[in-house]
């Protein structure tokens, strides 16, 4: 997870991050779903918000209590599921580190293998490296050379997204090595991320916004 730490209220730092808005008639589908959905209140309510953590300004959306929820956690995984089931996704690649939590539960449902995006110097061998700015510096994904193959269809998935940096990163590393990187996939997003907004050309799905 990159992303907690510029969803402050006063904003963040988007300079690795190309933000399109899409069609308000998408937009309007997709809030139509939300609202006739049960489950997405219950992730919401779930998702514990701890202001000023780990630092003054940041609002930071703990979402380890709905992992302390089993039923809950299910509803959330479950509706990835049932998004991506059917799409011919090859890769989930999840971002760390909050990524590997519902990365893996994806990718075994949907028949797919799981692509860890780790920091640098966590993996061994040959790898591809991708930089990125945060608001105070800069950082690095990294992952392996082979994990994908040219061609294949990918989701990028993390726990949040807040300006959108880590995960435009996250799109660059894959489609260096050829992926064709279908959409990113957050539990939690700032609202302007709920009406089908685009990173990099590449659709942003999130389930709940973050709550201040």
């Amino acid at each position: 997870m990159g992303e907690q730490e510029n969803n402050k209220t006063g904003g963040g730092n988007n300079a690795m991050a190309v933000v399109d808005e899409a069609p308000a008639a998408a937009a309007a589908k997709e809030k139509g779903r939300a609202a006739a959905d049960p489950r997405l209140q219950g992730i919401s309510d779930a998702i514990r918000v701890v202001p000023h953590f780990p630092k003054p300004g940041i609002m930071f959306n703990d979402i380890t209590q709905l992992l302390l929820r089993p039923a809950v956690f299910k509803d959330a995984v479950d509706m990835f599921v049932e998004r991506y089931r059917g799409m011919g996704i090859a890769a989930v690649a999840g971002i760390e580190a909050r990524g590997f939590i519902f990365g893996p539960a994806i990718a075994l449902a949907i028949g797919a293998k799981f692509i860890p995006l780790r920091k640098p110097k966590k993996l061994p061998g040959d790898v591809f490296s991708e930089s990125y700015v945060l608001e105070y510096g800069t950082d690095c994904l990294e992952m392996h050379v082979g994990a994908i193959e040219p061609g294949e269809r990918a989701v990028v998935v993390d726990d949040l997204v807040a300006t959108g940096g880590t995960l435009s990163a996250a799109i660059r590393l894959l489609e260096c090595a050829g992926a064709d990187v279908v959409e990113c996939a957050c539990l939690i997003g700032l609202p302007k991320f709920k009406d089908f907004y685009k990173l990099n050309g590449k659709p942003v799905y999130i389930l709940v916004e973050s709550r201040k």
